[in-house]
């Protein structure tokens, strides 16, 4: 008996072991950029909300960008059954942006659903346009705070600190690349002369080919012709022989 107990025991403890480590690990509000948020430039940015919970659904979102890096400008993308609300502040330290001081500015952006919200097994991109990024740190971290249908909050609040484990809800932290010549991104205006290029070098080449075509049309035509007379002539010239010889004869 006792040695059934101890494997009735132990086959229940695997079991749960297996459980736990079959369970997914929690999603949190994360950031990313569309692209590369680089150093000095503008980015558009999603913040990416998971539903975490099957009750509920997320009615809001709160984000509070770094104040140790204020960022001058900050516009956020409409997003359907959302209503969004852009709070500025005073802050402490103007920065310089375009030769311009600025002593005010985006401190929080807060969406509010119109609707259901996030439900159970779905989630949500919030997008903003931001910039100038800063160029003396590698990151940008954004403190969220998620409502949930039932007045549940859930704060993405913490920082995570070098070499130790990922906090219980981390802050959405952007990674900022090196540098770029263009800090303006003018991608799409290359790519429009990019366009116009092909475009016109496409022009060039269906001309030319359409020139050299022609020419070739004329240069066969011109061959064929000499190729008739001297065929023909070679035939006037063998009956003017031919006849000569019966006459001869």
């Amino acid at each position: 008996m006792k040695a059934s107990r101890i494997a009735a025991v132990g086959t229940v403890a695997a079991s749960a072991v297996l459980v736990l480590s079959a369970a997914p690990a929690f999603a949190h509000v994360s950031v990313s950029p569309d692209g590369a948020a680089a150093k000095g430039g503008y980015a558009v940015v999603n913040f990416k909300v998971p539903n975490e919970r099957d009750d509920a659904s997320t009615t809001k979102l709160e984000v509070n960008l770094p104040a140790d890096h204020p960022l001058a400008s900050v516009m956020p993308q409409p997003v359907q059954g959302w209503t969004v609300k852009v709070t500025k502040s005073k802050l402490d330290k103007p920065i310089t942006s375009h030769g311009q001081k600025i002593d005010e500015a985006v401190t929080k952006v807060t969406w509010t659903a119109d609707g259901k919200g996030i439900e159970p097994g779905f989630f949500q991109k919030f997008p903003l346009s931001v910039g100038a990024l800063p160029e003396d740190t590698d990151q940008l971290v954004f403190k969220a705070i998620q409502t949930y249908s039932n007045r549940e909050v859930v704060r993405w609040i913490e920082p995570q600190k070098e070499g130790a484990e990922e906090p219980e809800n981390p802050a959405p932290v952007l990674a900022l690349s090196a540098a770029t010549g263009d800090h303006h991104g003018s991608g799409g205006a290359e790519d429009a002369s990019d366009t116009e290029k092909s475009e016109d070098g496409a022009k060039h080449s269906e001309q030319t080919a359409a020139s050299t075509s022609a020419d070739g049309s004329d240069t066969t035509a011109r061959v064929l012709g000499i190729v008739g007379i001297v065929v023909g002539a070679l035939g006037v010239a063998y009956a003017v022989f031919a006849g000569r010889r019966r006459t001869n004869a």
